[in-house]
Formats: C-alpha cells, sequence, structure tokens
C-alpha cells in the first residue's frame, strides 16, 4: 500500500519570505492561485499562504487576505486553504484582531502562533468566525502553555514548528508535550532550510501530519533550488512514499 495515502502533506507555498530570495515566491493573488492549484495537483491536501502587499510584504488586512483567499477559492474549489496570522505582520494585539475582524472572504483555517502576544485571544475571535485555528508551538513553554489551555481541545490542528538546526529529538519531546493535552486536534511536524526535509522523513516515520513549500525551504533533497512549489511537493510525496 502507498504510505503517502495515510499521511496528510500540506504546501506553504511562500511563506515570510520576500521575492527577492527566488523569483518564483508567489505574491499577487494570480500566483498565489497559480502555485496553490500546482501544489495541489503534486499532491497536497491543503494549502497555507501569507497573503502579501504588492512589494511582496506580509499583510493581515483585509484587502489582501480577502483578494488573496477568493483568488485560490476560485482556481482550487474545495481545496483546504488556511493564512497566517504571524505577529510580525501587524505587531499590536489589538490591531491584528480587528484585521482578522475585517475579513470579509474567510479561509478554512489560519496558523497561530501560540508564543505570540495576544494569541489566545485571537484563537476565540478565530473559531467565532468559524475558522479554523492551527497552533504553532515553537518551543516547550509554548507547548506546555498550549497543552493547560482549554483552546487546546478547540484547535484543528497542532503545528511542531522547527528551526534549521532542530533535530529529532527536540521534536518527539514536544510532541510529548502535545501529547499532555488530550486534544483530538492531530499534529504536524516540520522544519525549515537545514531541518525541513529530516524532519518531513521523521513525520513519516511518525505517522503525523507534515508540510513542504517555499516557506520552508527553496532547495530540493539533492540541495538544488526548486523550481516551484509543485517540485517540493513531489519531492515530498516520493520521500513520504518509500
Amino acid at each position: 500500500m502507498n504510505r503517502v495515502a495515510n499521511i496528510y502533506l500540506k504546501a506553504c507555498i511562500n511563506g515570510a519570505r520576500t521575492p527577492d530570495q527566488h523569483p518564483a515566491l508567489p505574491v499577487t493573488p494570480e500566483q498565489l492561485a497559480a502555485e496553490a492549484a500546482a501544489a495541489h495537483q503534486a499532491g497536497a491536501r491543503a494549502v497555507h499562504l501569507h497573503p502579501k502587499t504588492a512589494e511582496g510584504t506580509d499583510s493581515l488586512l483585509a484587502a489582501e487576505v480577502d483578494a488573496a483567499v477568493a483568488a485560490v477559492r476560485h482556481a482550487v474549489p474545495g481545496l483546504p486553504l488556511g493564512v497566517t496570522t504571524g505577529f510580525w505582520t501587524l505587531p499590536d494585539p489589538q490591531q491584528r484582531v480587528r484585521a482578522v475582524e475585517s475579513w470579509t472572504v474567510l479561509p478554512d483555517f489560519a496558523s497561530l502562533n501560540w508564543h505570540e502576544p495576544g494569541s489566545p485571544e485571537l484563537a476565540e475571535v478565530l473559531l467565532g468566525r468559524g475558522i479554523g485555528v492551527e497552533a504553532g508551538i515553537f518551543h516547550a513553554e509554548a507547548a506546555q502553555s498550549w497543552a493547560a489551555s482549554d483552546l487546546a481541545a478547540h484547535c484543528m490542528r497542532v503545528m511542531v514548528e522547527l528551526g534549521p538546526d532542530a533535530d529529532t529529538a527536540t521534536a518527539d519531546e514536544l510532541i510529548k508535550l502535545i501529547g499532555t493535552a488530550g486534544s483530538p486536534a492531530p499534529v504536524l511536524l516540520h522544519g525549515s532550510d537545514r531541518s525541513c526535509w529530516p524532519l518531513l522523513e521523521h513525520a513519516g516515520a511518525l505517522g503525523v501530519q507534515t508540510r513542504i513549500g517555499f516557506e520552508d525551504t527553496l532547495l530540493l533533497p539533492d540541495g538544488s533550488r526548486a523550481d516551484g512549489n509543485a517540485a517540493l511537493v513531489s519531492a515530498a510525496v516520493e520521500l513520504l512514499s518509500r
């Protein structure tokens, strides 16, 4: 049986990167829609994106979020679609809440880094709007805080999000801490840059969800530069199928 059929692979198609880092990084609604469609065709079961201004910087404002979500919805109807709520994008808890409240074209889910100021309060706003919450866990303190929260039971996914120098032991420790919550939310594990491919393979070995895309790496497993998100998704599918 093909192992990848049992693995949930999400494409994170741009992240906080800017176009100077890769000429194919999607910025406009049309580019985001095209990359989402290509990633889905390559095997991604969901897509996560960062709506951006014309200059390529992340935005939580309705003008950019509504346009990005609408474009992807039109290009790939029914594909589960999520957006960022990263605090760096709008570093004021109340402004971040007001921005999310102003969205008129709603994504299916939003990622929410649990260690960022005001995240539990924003989680309640997202849930109140019918938007699923992906809790992002970067370290043990965040894992313990999330596990102790009443909101843990209501999150649709909890993501172990690790940096370039992370290893599988760190991932296992955080997954164990997350497990103390008794939450029904599935775990997604991913790394970034140097740790991206080793942790994706570890996620496959553990049987937890994972993700791939320009947000996490610009390079294929052999070290060559990927020409787009579809190439990264295809490489991930191949690794997870072994």
